[in-house]
């Protein structure tokens, strides 16, 4: 039997031994005959940021750098000036007091309008030393008793030197609406022996300083005063006299 047995030899597997298709690198494809196609990796296009700022936002920015330290010199420059004129001329307001009220006229019209004549005396003073006042064109002094004015006169012109005292003399006439109950009021008031009035100052000068006239300005000023009488043709007490007066640009 031994030499009748068959030996049984192994069969090689054929598909085992084919040859296999070549490895294909990793980010490659084939194509259709088999051949490695090579990819080309995926890359981002960076943008290209320009550093240069525009000419134009430049320019702007210049000019408004120059024309803020333009304003800003020439506001030193008139600091500068005003705190030199302030130290070498010492400026103070000229002082003015009422002397005395005359009332020389007061009685209804026939159309019930109630008219006034008043007689203001008035002293002027200007302290300043290096300073000279002109009394400009357009000067107006005018007496009310609460809302209504009862009289108005204008102010001369003339011109004030330094450390001068002038005295003023000023006739002032008006006529006044709602004659009847105005008079009616004044007449209680006057039974009292003490009468408000307000005189109030509106005055345009032009200042000295040195040789230099400058630009006009405005005195504005208002003094509350209390008298005990308002006949016509008498002596009149000024009993209160309180002046207040100030500067208008």
């Amino acid at each position: 039997m031994t030499d009748h047995q068959q030996k049984i030899h192994p069969v090689a597997d054929v598909e085992a031994q084919a040859p296999t298709a070549p490895l294909v690198p990793h980010g490659s494809a084939t194509s259709e005959k088999g051949n490695p196609i090579q990819q080309r990796p995926l890359t981002r296009d960076v943008p290209v940021i320009q550093t240069r700022p525009p000419k134009k936002r430049s320019c702007w920015c210049k000019c408004i750098c120059w024309t803020f330290s333009l304003i800003l010199l020439l506001l030193i420059i008139l600091g500068a000036t005003v705190g030199f004129l302030y130290l070498a001329f010492r400026p103070k307001l000229p002082n003015y007091s009422i002397d005395s009220l005359r009332i020389n006229d007061l009685r209804l019209n026939f159309d019930m309008t109630l008219y006034a004549r008043f007689d203001v005396k008035i002293t002027a003073n200007n302290p300043n030393k290096k300073i000279g006042i002109y009394y400009e064109e357009g000067g107006r002094i005018s007496v009310w008793y609460t809302s209504s004015k009862l009289c108005e006169g204008s102010l001369p012109k003339f011109y004030q030197g330094h450390q001068n005292i002038t005295k003023l003399d000023v006739v002032l006439t008006g006529q006044a609406e709602s004659g009847s109950t105005l008079m009616s009021a004044l007449q209680q008031q006057q039974q009292t022996g003490q009468v408000p009035l307000d005189l109030k100052v509106h005055a345009p000068v032009a200042v000295k300083l040195g040789k230099l006239k400058m630009r006009k300005v405005k005195i504005l000023g208002e003094c509350k005063l209390v008298v005990d009488s308002l006949s016509a043709n008498n002596i009149i007490s000024i009993k209160a006299n309180n002046c207040r007066f100030r500067l208008k640009l």
